[in-house]
């Protein structure tokens, strides 16, 4: 499933963490970190245990928990009541990981996940120097799936000013993706912090993706369309993926090295875009 959309809801609001599918996302983040204040963090775990744990909550997107820097032990048993293995009621499917700096931290995060019974998938949020200048081995590591940049924390911990042409975090942005598309997994981009301008986060979407982005941060339900509709292909572009990945079948089966699709040459480049491409779009015939 493509991982367009990530929408953040408060771990400390049950009725939001409920409402949160509602907004379409393909996966929701229930937030232990910049959400809850430091003395709510145990009720905060809770109240996402409960609504994890609800047979009614069944969304079909995908079901993180951002965890804290500090203590993610305490946080995955909070959340797993205990981390008794054989809880399974409670839903998993992710977690995130902030402020990572090195490869360990993934590492250890899975462990903790691995000895509480649960192997869900680990993004890992890159948001500070030491995180972007080692991106390219955490996101190697084995247990990465997704690498996320976090340009609001990278500014505070380099002193930079925020701007809204970005170019003082731009090569961190595109060191991030770069990394993530070396390693083969996905690269989720930054947060877009004003909700309320639509057309700058749909421009900021857009140059997100023409970077190489798989998809991008919401921290706002009505951002979440924009958001989704920046990342999927147009229909023409999946119909012409199509018809490469089904030319070039036909041309493996003949033996052939070579081939065209609408008077075009297609070469390795062309494929790897077309295979992209139906990544990223939902319902292709493939």
């Amino acid at each position: 499933m493509p991982r367009r959309s990530l929408l953040f809801s408060p771990g400390g609001s049950p009725e939001l963490m409920r409402k949160a599918p509602g907004a379409g996302a393909d996966v929701i983040c229930f937030d232990l970190e910049d959400a809850v204040a430091p003395g709510r963090k145990d009720e905060a775990r809770a109240a996402v245990r409960d609504v994890l744990a609800d047979p009614a909550f069944d969304p079909d997107a995908e079901v993180c928990v951002r965890l804290t820097a500090e203590s993610p032990a305490a946080d995955l048993d909070g959340v797993l009541d205990g981390g008794d293995p054989s809880n399974e009621s409670v839903r998993l499917d992710a977690v995130m990981l902030p402020k990572v700096e090195a490869a360990d931290r993934v590492e250890r995060v899975a462990a903790l996940c691995a000895g509480r019974g649960r192997d869900p998938a680990v993004f890992a949020l890159v948001e500070t120097a030491a995180g972007v200048l080692s991106a390219q081995s955490i996101a190697a590591a084995d247990a990465t799936d997704a690498l996320v940049f976090g340009a609001e924390d990278l500014a505070a911990d380099v002193g930079a000013t925020r701007t809204d042409e970005g170019t003082e975090v731009l090569y961190a942005r595109e060191h991030v993706v770069l990394a993530a598309s070396a390693a083969g997994v996905d690269a989720l981009d930054t947060v877009f912090t004003d909700f309320s301008d639509e057309a700058g986060l749909r421009e900021d979407a857009a140059f997100a993706r023409r970077l190489g982005y798989d998809g991008k941060l919401a921290i706002h339900p009505a951002q979440v369309g924009p958001i989704t509709e920046a990342f999927t292909p147009d229909p023409e572009d999946v119909e012409w993926a199509e018809r490469v990945l089904d030319a070039r079948d036909e041309a493996e089966r003949a033996g052939k090295a070579v081939f065209q699709v609408d008077g075009e040459m297609i070469d390795a480049p062309l494929i790897a875009q077309a295979e992209r491409i139906l990544d990223r779009a939902p319902d292709a015939d493939r």
